[in-house]
């Protein structure tokens, strides 16, 4: 008899919620150069920029268009009159301090903050200026990353603390008979690994090994460690176009021992907030004189990937627009995204790649080359895909 065939791997649940709709948080201490940052990379003045800690108290919301080459070439191909593309929602939170997980300065609103976004860009001071304070006295970015990690995983532990002693309290009278029972235990020993993660492994929680049951109950904690981070290390002007500062090996270190994986990304607020003022041919020069680029774009783009996030367009004459949906998405809910009937009376998408679209140059040449496919419910979106949706009446 032929071999059985393996059974396929379960598919990796992914940690955070179950959305399209992300948004990432700007976290750091106070006067790194955050809110400066925010308005910066949204073009906005919503964030106040103020040489004291807490100017910052309510955060401010703004969208960024995630650049996406392939987005350009299909506004130029159909040459829309619309033209929408993928935004990144960002969230310019207050500066945290020591001390903020048990409530100094703003610490409960910051965490507050911190616990409704989906994501975290952690800004990094590693340049010198004596205009601007340092809450702590002195330039120390490693001190500084410590403060924070230290300040989210104790967070973390006090209410992991308090979800254990409620399940346990609810627990004591569990049998081993039903489902419910054995579900109940499960969570409680999901918790109980939670809490040694955290406590005896002193590792965040987006940096353990999780099963697909383990992540459900996880996701459900909202947990401020289990959110992915991207340290962003805002330079002088000067050290990020010689491409050279004292801090980064050493930021880089702690990030490799302390949460090995997470992107860094070097910039400069400084030199942002010259060209962001320019237009498109005055930025290009400037970049070409000094021999350096914006990092906004790369940022933009990291924060989108950090929370697993990917696009698919609808493309025509009236509209060319990218659509957000996570990473693994089935074809009826990305029809959704557009309106819940597509999702609701999903029949099929017609299907094409924007490789496929590029190389042959347009939409007859593809659908002559068998390359139009129709999927149906199964179908995982992939990132670049375009497509048109059928739903029932």
């Amino acid at each position: 008899m032929p071999p059985k065939k393996a059974a396929a791997p379960e598919k990796k649940a992914l940690l955070g919620r179950p959305s399209n709709n992300l948004r990432i948080g700007i976290v750091g201490l106070p006067n790194v150069g955050k809110s400066s940052f925010f308005n910066v990379l949204t073009k906005t003045d919503l964030g106040l920029a103020r040489n004291y800690p807490y100017a910052t108290i309510n955060p401010e919301e703004a969208r960024v268009p995630v650049p996406d080459t392939r987005f350009d070439w299909l506004c130029e191909l159909y040459k829309p009159a619309s033209r929408v593309p993928a935004h990144l929602t960002c969230l310019d939170i207050a500066g945290l301090t020591a001390g903020a997980s048990t409530g100094a300065g703003l610490g409960n609103a910051f965490l507050s903050h911190v616990r409704s976004v989906d994501g975290i860009f952690q800004v990094v001071r590693a340049f010198d200026d004596a205009d601007i304070i340092h809450v702590e006295g002195d330039v120390d970015p490693l001190r500084d990353m410590e403060i924070i990690q230290t300040e989210l995983r104790l967070k973390d532990i006090e209410w992991t603390e308090k979800h254990l002693d409620g399940l346990k309290k609810t627990g004591r009278s569990l049998g081993n008979s039903s489902l419910a029972d054995k579900a109940r235990k499960e969570e409680i020993a999901t918790v109980e690994k939670v809490y040694k993660v955290l406590t005896v492994d002193q590792k965040d929680v987006r940096k353990a090994d999780w099963t697909n049951k383990e992540i459900d109950v996880v996701n459900g904690l909202q947990l401020l460690t289990a959110k992915p981070v991207t340290y962003l290390v805002n330079l002088s002007e000067r050290d990020y176009v010689r491409k050279k500062n004292k801090w980064l090996p050493k930021i880089k270190g702690w990030i490799d021992e302390n949460n090995a994986g997470d992107p860094l990304i070097p910039f400069s607020v400084a030199l942002e907030e010259r060209l962001v003022n320019m237009s498109d041919e005055e930025r290009v020069e400037e970049e070409k004189k000094i021999g350096a680029v914006s990092a906004l774009p790369k940022i933009t783009t990291a924060g989108y990937a950090c929370l697993d996030l990917i696009r698919y367009f609808t493309c025509g004459p009236d509209e060319v627009r990218a659509w957000t949906i996570r990473r693994g998405t089935k074809a009826p809910q990305a029809a959704g995204v557009i309106h819940s009937d597509f999702e609701n009376k999903f029949v099929c998408g017609e299907i094409m790649s924007f490789d496929d679209l590029k190389e042959l140059g347009s939409e007859s040449a593809v659908k002559a080359a068998g390359k139009l496919r129709q999927q149906g419910k199964p179908y995982e979106m992939v990132d670049g895909d375009i497509a048109y949706w059928k739903a029932g009446a």
